[in-house]
Order: structure tokens, then C-alpha cells, then sequence
């Protein structure tokens, strides 16, 4: 093999690792994992403290979502939007994959204890469990309230952040964790519109595969309701200041408005299918993350101006 060809098979076997992490939803979890850290700091956290979390979050993040690929290959193999994935290709066996997982899963538990607070450590072991048993072994495949009880283990990382600087829970985090937890089926279930026919082919129920778009789209607006109460909630939990409270709002009509819209083309077209709400959908799904990023921003700064 030569040299140029020996260059591009690590590249690629890189990437085959890479992909194998899902590296844009750890820095999604992260996100949300850095709010609770200015919140429990009271103020710019400790830069060590913050720098162990974070890697510790993406340590767990990364092991957890390695196992999720392991076991959901089989699905992969029949969605077009996943079966160029590493374990599906071949480019990575299921016994590496699962190792690495493994190992990862374990360090990051281990990072947490030795580097910030037992009750961090614990909540990495039992956002990695949430994730990996309960959300990717049990419920995918089985109800379609899945993303509903499975996204829990999505919420762990703001009481990680937390734990991690105070070893202790208050209020404050467990209004951040509701947050996240209600916004979670309102930012995923417009994307599982927009792959109603991959999930169909691979037998997952996710909620749009199972009913209609009209109590799909109820249910998004419902979710982003409370997602959005609470945000404004946190402003006394937390005791935050009035600038916060009206960004929290702004940003909160501007996700509101994103679901308004997708909840018009139902009800103007009451036999719309599916593949008619895949570009408001998709709108949706990208205003979601773009409030959820807004919002911990805000936050971030309201605590340190």
C-alpha cells in the first residue's frame, strides 16, 4: 500500500469512528450541560471543574451513543438515512464497537469520581444506563412514546453539570431537567415527520409512523408549551434577571411560532400526508436547537453580567 493510500485509509477509518460517536448530539447535550454549571457556580464556574465535566460529558456521550449503534444496526441497515453507517458497512465490527463503548461508558464514570463529585459520577452511570437499557433496549422498539421516556437520559447532563460543582440537586436543576425533558419529543418528533418512511421500513413506532399528523402535531405544540412555561419558570426558580425573563419569551414565541406554522398547513390541508409537512418539519426540528442553544446562552450570560 502506498503511502497516499495508507494516509487516506486512517483518515477514513477515522471518520468511520467519528460517525461512530454521533458528534453533533454531544454538542448538543453539552449545551445544555454548561447553564447548569453557571447556575450552580453562581457565576463563571471553576474553569477545571468545567473542563472535567465537559470532557467527562462527552466521554459518556460518546460510549453511550457507540452502544446505541451497536445494538440498532439492524434498523440501520434498513433506513437510507443510516445504512452508510460503520457498523452497517462493515468498517468497524460489532466486537470493536462494542469494546470501545464499554470502555468509554466506564471511564467516563470513573473521570467524574476521581475528578469532581460522586453524585456526578452516579448520574453519568444512570444517564448512560437511561440511554443505553432503557431508551435504545426497550422502548424504541416498542412504544411510541419512546422519545417521550427515553429522552430522559438526554435531560441527565444538566444534573451532571450541577452535581459536579455542588454534589447536591436543588430546585434549579430540576427545572432546568423538566425543561429539557418537555422540549425533547417537541424538537425530535418534526424530524421524525420528515423520516416517517424510514422508521416505517425498520419497524420502529415512532409517533408519526402509528398515527396521523394532526395528534403528531398536538402533541408538539403541547410539549413546546410547557418546554417554553417552563423556561419562564426558571426565571424565579433561579432568580434570574428581567433580561433574561424577555429573551426567554423572545425566544420562546420564535419557537412557538416555528410549530404555528407547521400546525396551519394540517389544518388547511386536513388530508396532508406526511411527506407534505417534511419542509415545515424540518423547520421546526432546526428552530428547536436553535432555541435550546439560545436559551442556555442567555442563561449563561444573565448569570455572569
Amino acid at each position: 500500500m502506498t503511502p497516499s493510500r495508507t494516509q487516506n485509509h486512517r483518515v477514513s477509518r477515522l471518520g468511520a469512528y467519528v460517525g461512530l460517536i454521533k458528534p453533533r448530539i454531544i454538542e448538543l447535550l453539552l449545551a445544555t450541560t454548561l447553564p447548569a454549571l453557571f447556575l450552580a457556580s453562581g457565576g463563571w464556574p471553576n474553569v477545571w471543574t468545567a473542563l472535567a465535566t465537559l470532557v467527562g460529558g462527552a466521554m459518556a456521550a460518546a460510549g453511550a451513543n457507540v452502544l446505541n449503534n451497536v445494538f440498532d444496526r439492524d434498523i440501520d441497515s434498513v433506513m437510507p438515512r443510516t445504512h452508510g453507517r460503520s457498523l452497517v458497512t462493515g468498517a468497524i465490527s460489532p466486537i470493536t464497537a462494542t469494546a470501545l463503548g464499554i470502555v468509554l461508558s466506564v471511564l467516563s464514570v470513573a473521570w467524574f469520581a476521581v475528578l469532581t463529585t460522586p453524585l456526578a459520577s452516579l448520574l453519568t452511570a444512570l444517564a448512560i444506563v437511561s440511554y443505553v437499557i432503557g431508551y435504545t433496549m426497550i422502548l424504541k422498539r416498542r412504544t411510541s412514546q419512546n422519545i417521550v421516556w427515553g429522552g430522559v437520559a438526554g435531560c441527565f447532563p444538566v444534573l451532571i453539570g450541577w452535581a459536579a460543582v455542588t454534589n447536591s440537586l436543588t430546585w434549579t436543576a430540576w427545572t432546568l431537567f423538566f425543561l429539557v425533558f418537555f422540549w425533547t419529543p417537541a424538537h425530535y418528533w418534526p424530524l421524525a415527520v420528515s423520516l416517517r418512511d424510514d422508521y416505517a421500513a425498520a419497524k420502529v413506532p415512532m409517533l408519526p409512523v402509528v398515527t396521523t399528523p394532526g395528534p403528531v402535531i398536538k402533541n408538539v405544540a403541547a410539549y413546546t408549551a410547557i418546554t417554553i412555561a417552563f423556561s419562564v419558570g426558571l426565571y424565579w426558580v433561579a432568580d434570574l434577571s428581567l433580561i433574561y425573563l424577555v429573551s426567554a419569551v423572545a425566544l420562546g414565541g420564535f419557537f412557538a411560532y416555528s410549530v404555528y406554522r407547521l400546525s396551519t398547513v394540517v389544518k388547511s390541508e386536513p388530508d396532508v400526508t406526511y411527506l407534505g409537512l417534511t419542509a415545515p418539519a424540518m423547520r421546526v426540528f432546526q428552530v428547536s436547537i436553535a432555541y435550546l442553544a439560545g436559551l442556555s446562552l442567555v442563561i449563561c450570560l444573565d448569570v455572569v453580567v
